[in-house]
């Protein structure tokens, strides 16, 4: 009898420690393609988010509290990503910073605006994700990057530009942010005159374009637009080399990855991509850049903008003096915040209010800015 009580007292004081312990951290979540096809970029997400908590964390944490961090593996796919959405909303995250895809940050915001969680995204550039959050009066949804008719409009009218008399195609494969991306540069290239020879759509995950690329070639296409991901991306600039065509690939910044490189090889020179100015060499990113560096690892693509994400909500908090969603985004919509991405603000969409993409090319395993 004296064993069980023994025992019925170390465990109540077991549950009062953890409970103690619940009480002093906050709970926050960051949620990408862990695995899958798009796991580069989750791993940036990821290590965005470990230095960023681990920073926050050795400067006294949020409201006197220490973060506690969870990660979420979506892969990219909508389904997945709900069911992940539904997990952070019952583990009660304070924030979620993610997803990575248009197609995953679409469908779950509805969770995370049902649950009361801000949600804030580095890298779904989809303009339905803050437009139609803003429609139904949700105030939750917020990005550290840009949009894709941004973006759009600048791939569009450099093509019509520089490329000026061109046969161009404009291809994507389906997803959201894809067809997004491809969409909004066609109608930016169709109002400066310009009108593709072709626009063609193709399966994530397909292996063989053989059939694409020689369907370009009898069309005479010199200039390829391309709206979709690093894998696909990839093969169809090898293969297009391969069998002859020398068009010029443009895409966008889902190709700012060294995993582009990985699968082109040489036959990625000269690939032109559009891309937010490179957070890396700012000033305010030169500590943080290094930390990364120190450990051996290029913080490129999404990284920093993950870790921005973080300060801003934490700014946000410490505006508010609450971790709830409605105090917190309140304050978000009020604030400047310096980042290491720059100075961040947001208008009443929970669009960040000085985008901006500029042109990369891709030189010897390096995609460099040049406009």
């Amino acid at each position: 009898m004296r064993r069980i009580l023994l025992l019925a007292a170390a465990a109540a004081l077991g549950l009062s420690a953890g409970s103690a312990k619940a009480q002093n951290e906050i709970v926050v979540a960051v949620v990408g393609p862990i695995t899958g096809s798009e796991a580069v970029f989750g791993d940036q997400m990821k290590r965005g988010a470990e230095m960023a908590v681990k920073d926050i964390n050795e400067k006294g944490g949020v409201l006197g509290k220490k973060l506690r961090l969870e990660v979420g593996d979506d892969q990219c796919d909508p389904k997945q990503a709900v069911a992940v959405a539904n997990q952070m909303a019952s583990k009660k995250v304070a924030v979620v910073i993610g997803h990575y895809c248009s197609g995953s940050s679409i469908p779950a915001s509805a969770v995370y605006n049902e649950s009361g969680i801000i949600q804030i995204t580095p890298a779904s550039t989809n303009p339905a994700l803050t437009e139609d959050a803003a429609k139904k009066g949700w105030n939750n949804v917020f990005r550290t990057c840009g949009r894709d008719d941004q973006q759009g409009e600048v791939a569009g009218k450099y093509i019509a530009t520089k490329f000026k008399g061109k046969k161009v195609a404009i291809v994507h494969d389906k997803q959201a942010y894809s067809k997004g991306l491809a969409d909004e540069t066609k109608k930016n290239l169709n109002a400066a005159g310009v009108k593709e020879v072709m626009y063609e759509a193709v399966n994530k995950g397909d292996k063989d374009f053989t059939a694409l690329i020689s369907k370009m070639k009898q069309a005479g296409v010199e200039v390829i637009y391309y709206g979709g991901y690093q894998t696909e991306a990839g093969l169809i600039v090898r293969q297009a080399r391969e069998q002859g065509l020398q068009a010029q690939f443009i895409s966008g910044d889902a190709l700012a990855s060294e995993e582009f490189w990985k699968i082109t090889g040489n036959a990625g020179e000269g690939t032109l991509i559009t891309f937010p100015p490179d957070p890396r060499k700012n000033a305010a990113a030169k500590d943080v850049v290094a930390k990364f560096e120190k450990e051996g690892y290029n913080p490129e693509g999404y990284t920093l903008y993950t870790y921005a994400a973080f300060q801003a909500w934490a700014a946000a908090v410490g505006q508010a003096k609450d971790t709830k969603e409605a105090a917190v985004s309140k304050a978000l919509h009020g604030l400047k915040v310096d980042t290491v991405i720059g100075p961040l603000s947001w208008d009443k969409k929970g669009d960040i209010t000085n985008p901006g993409f500029v042109f990369y090319v891709w030189k010897n395993g390096k995609y460099e800015q040049i406009t």
